[in-house]
């Protein structure tokens, strides 16, 4: 939760005077009398003549001797700490064309340490206060170019949005490149990549003139810890959420800011595209100074959204920032009025009031660190428990199963050892009734035994007494057979009692194995009982197992609703799409039904946007504007028409028409396209929309003439912006373009075509591949249709791509050959210079000038006779600047005076 401390700072404004120049003494040798410095009472005078005096009083004021580190303390310095501490901060450089500010600002001194600027000796001032354990720097570098933001340190990122909070108010640019710096030798190599993508160019005011406003963003952050007991009130609420020891967090921006200088085209001399460009610089200035203004004199309303650039600096003019403001003033008395006009634009900022706010934050990413260890740490634990959950699961599945196993095993073994006793009962049961019939036998034996015996005894008694009655002689053979027969009745006596100990042995082993068929059936008692329980558990398994499967059944079911709900859905879609076709077809019926006035209101335009395409080369003079004016106030009613159909249409319904199987429908709806291209509002608006794809896929498919005219144009238009020019080389509208060149004769289509290769031309980015596209031959192809409308788009497209050829390689962007050559466009303008329109003309010789100022194209030059058509150039080109451009080429090159001697 956020917390500020807020205090009122006024701008400081500091004045820095230029060392007077070669051209300052050559035109005002009186420089000293026009403005006078009194550093010690910080005042500064103007005398407009002898008897015409004003002073001014500033925070600081600078002679032209001040040293950059004098500027850095006096100016940058307080902000930079204030930044440190905690609260954002500005510094801005403010001034004409050619007075110091970009030195002043951004000079980068590398290998002079004393020549560096503010942002350099800001950037080593935060350097060296910083922990870099703990804190945290980092920097956006960003140039506003024709009200277009675009990132110099990532030059593919143009037109980047700015977004303000709605409740904060706070401004931010979400896609710019946040590069995060550790040392000065890194924060060089950053503003030298800056500085080379930056866009400047050459005027009479200044050689290397910003073209461009730079805006460099330094990110702070640095970390703190606040006790919560020796907080105020404020705090209060803050207790019962978070810990009593809380990281809290410093968050601060500065800006440092270099602003491209303020200019007159008559002292300027700018031309061209140049002229554009210091249209929008004087503009976005000018909504600077009415913000200005309205601040100082406590106007209820700032108009901030005037621009771009007041919207980014918001914050530093009447908002939380500390801001310090350096004017930079030239010695020349010819610029009086512009030195006045910069003057007091520094006096009105001295009254704008700042209320500067600190702003702490709970730092939530250490906050949130410590919650993702413990979720962490949570999630660990919770893996594991559940890791440990399936592990016993597995474990109980495993014992299970192998209780079954087990269980069956054991009703197997179980059943066999049943079957085993009741076989060996069977057994026993068979052999103990054997032995009982044994028995029962040798009992019959010895019954018969017992009987004889008896008999015998019988037989002995009747033999006793006929024995006693024979004769005494035969006493001892009986007695001799008595004895026989008593041995014989011994031994069948033994006989029999061994019997008896045999059944009786018989009776002992028939109790044992009676004994063993008890413990027998006990045992299977046992594991009857053990498979019972094992029963049970499976009956539990398999309970457990059918809940699941209900469980499952009722998921399925949920999907199968959820699949007819998606099915409704379908169903419900299907019906809206039908709908947005009946929608579809009436909006088509709208459009045949308004073509007449369209039909009309699209001749009309197309004769404006000839006089318009014509004004592209920045060739027209003031009679053309005035009547470019009334044109446009002719024009305003007819767009109000075409606004009307936008407004009641919309555009994705106007893109989708682009798609009509209706040719006139078709053809209705490009032109509608083509007059909303025309105003840069709607142009990011239609790319969006996919609009540049569906005109760039008409091209490719489309037959009719009138469609490639009207398509054509509708490109141009959207080629005016740079942001536009990249995507429409990468989705090959220049080879399209070219395709369309080489299958038509209509001059107006080619002049449609022309002038959109021609704003191509106008970016240095896309040069080569427009080469490779066939974009160059191309517009030498069209010369053959002889239109003098299309010949000057040819001319100006050459002295596009010329120009910012040139300008590359003086900066050292690009070396070799000029590819114009390699294509024969230096053959050409040899031999067709003289023959077109005096606005032709001048094109023609501005890009002969620019060739021929690159040293590799000297054999080229030479070799097709240009040496002759410079000399020509230097006697009768009607334009001043051509001329010097001319003899400029011609006295810095050693090949071309020896050709000349």
């Amino acid at each position: 939760m956020p917390f500020t401390n807020t205090d009122s700072c006024r701008v400081r404004v500091a004045v820095r005077l230029r060392p007077k120049n070669s051209e300052d003494l050559a035109h005002n040798a009186d420089f000293d009398s026009y403005v006078e410095l009194q550093p010690e009472s910080k005042r500064l005078k103007l005398k407009k003549n002898n008897w015409s005096c004003e002073s001014y009083k500033f925070d600081e004021v600078f002679s032209e001797n001040a040293s950059q580190k004098r500027v850095y303390e006096a100016v940058a310095k307080p902000v930079v700490e204030s930044v440190l501490e905690g609260y954002n901060g500005t510094v801005m450089a403010y001034g004409q064309t050619g007075t110091g500010k970009t030195y002043t600002v951004g000079r980068l001194g590398k290998d002079d340490p004393s020549e560096r600027g503010i942002m350099v000796r800001a950037l080593e001032h935060i350097l060296s206060s910083l922990s870099f354990e703990t804190d945290w720097v980092a920097i956006s570098y960003l140039q506003l170019y024709l009200e277009s933001v675009h990132d110099l340190l990532a030059p593919e990122k143009t037109n980047i949005p700015i977004v303000e909070d709605a409740k904060t108010g706070e401004v931010s640019l979400p896609g710019a490149a946040i590069v995060e710096v550790k040392d000065l030798e890194h924060v060089f190599q950053l503003l030298q990549i800056g500085e080379a993508n930056r866009h400047a160019a050459n005027t009479k005011m200044n050689t290397e003139s910003s073209r461009s406003h730079a805006i460099l963003i330094i990110h702070l952050q640095r970390s703190t810890r606040r006790k919560e007991e020796n907080s105020s009130s404020l705090y209060i609420d803050r207790r019962d959420t978070f810990p009593d020891d809380l990281p809290l967090v410093l968050k601060s921006k500065l800006l440092i800011v270099d602003l491209a200088g303020s200019e007159r085209i008559d002292k300027s001399g700018s031309e061209g595209h140049m002229i554009e460009e210091a249209k929008f610089i004087n503009l976005s200035l000018t909504s600077l100074g009415k913000c200005i203004n309205a601040l100082a004199e406590n106007s209820p309303h700032i108009p901030t959204r005037d621009s771009k650039l007041t919207r980014i600096l918001r914050d530093s003019f009447g908002g939380t920032a500390r801001t310090s403001l350096v004017v930079t003033i030239g010695p020349s008395a010819r610029h009086y009025s512009e030195t006045s006009s910069t003057v007091m634009f520094g006096q009105r900022a001295m009254k704008v009031v700042n209320t500067m706010k600190l702003k702490e934050e709970v730092d939530y990413e250490i906050l949130y660190k410590k919650m993702e260890r413990e979720v962490d740490q949570l999630t660990s634990e919770m893996e594991r428990q559940q890791k440990v959950i399936r592990s016993e699961k597995m474990q109980m599945d495993k014992r299970l199963k192998e209780s079954e196993r087990s269980f069956h095993d054991l009703r197997m073994t179980s059943n066999m050892q049943i079957e085993s006793l009741e076989k060996e009962k069977r057994q026993l049961e068979s052999a103990v009734k054997k032995l009982t019939q044994d028995l029962d036998k040798e009992r019959g034996q010895n019954n018969l035994l017992s009987k004889h015996v008896t008999e015998l005894e019988n037989l002995l008694d009747e033999n006793k007494q006929q024995q006693q009655l024979e004769n005494l002689s035969k006493t001892k053979f009986l007695t001799d057979a008595t004895k026989e027969h008593e041995k014989e009745m011994g031994e069948l006596l033994r006989k029999l009692e061994e019997e008896r100990c045999c059944s009786s042995s018989m009776k002992d082993r028939m109790s044992v194995l009676q004994q063993q068929l008890c413990d027998a059936q006990s045992s299977a008692q046992l594991q009857e009982s053990m498979a019972r329980e094992l029963e049970k558990k499976l009956t539990k398994a398999t309970e457990e197992f059918t809940i699941q499967v209900q469980s499952l059944k009722e998921k399925v079911s949920e999907l199968i609703s959820e699949k007819e709900l998606i099915y409704d859905e379908l169903k419900s879609t299907q019906e809206k799409v039908q709908q947005e076709m009946s929608q579809r077809q009436g909006l088509e019926d709208q459009i045949v039904r308004l073509k007449p006035s369209v039909s009309d209101n699209c001749a009309e335009e197309s004769q404006t946007s000839r006089s318009m395409v014509r004004s592209g080369s920045g060739l027209g003079n003031t009679a053309f504007v005035s009547k470019s004016g009334k044109l446009r106030e002719a024009l305003s009613g007819q767009r109000g028409t075409i606004s009307k159909i936008f407004e009641e249409v919309g555009l994705p319904n106007v893109l989708a028409l682009l798609k009509s199987e209706d040719l006139d429908v078709q053809i209705h709806a490009v032109k509608v396209v083509a007059n909303l291209a025309a105003e840069d509002v709607n142009q990011e608006r239609i790319v969006e929309e996919g609009g540049l794809d569906a005109l760039l896929s008409l091209l490719q498919t489309s037959e009719n003439t009138t469609i490639h005219r009207v398509t054509a144009g509708a490109v141009a238009n959207l080629a005016m912006n740079g942001s536009n020019q990249g995507l429409i080389m990468n989705k090959g509208g220049a080879r399209l373009l070219a395709n369309v060149a080489s299958k038509t004769d209509d001059p107006q289509t080619l002049r449609m075509v022309a002038g959109a290769i021609a704003n191509l031309c106008g970016n240095e980015k896309v040069h080569l591949m427009l080469k490779q596209d066939g974009g160059i031959k191309a517009l030498l192809g069209m010369f053959c249709s002889g239109h003098t409308d299309v010949i000057a788009q040819i001319a100006r497209g050459i002295a596009n791509f010329a120009k910012c050829e040139s300008r590359m390689i003086s900066q050292g962007h690009r070396k070799g050959r000029s590819l114009l050559i390699e294509d024969g466009v230096l053959t050409w303008m040899v031999a067709h210079s003289t023959m077109f329109s005096a606005s032709t003309r001048r094109h023609i010789e501005l890009a002969f000038c620019h060739l021929a100022q690159n040293e590799d194209n000297t054999c080229d030059i030479i070799a097709s006779g240009g040496i002759k058509e410079l000399l020509r150039i230097t006697r009768e080109s009607p334009r001043e600047d051509t001329r010097s451009l001319a003899k400029k080429a011609l006295d810095s090159n050693p090949a071309f005076l020896r050709e000349i001697q």
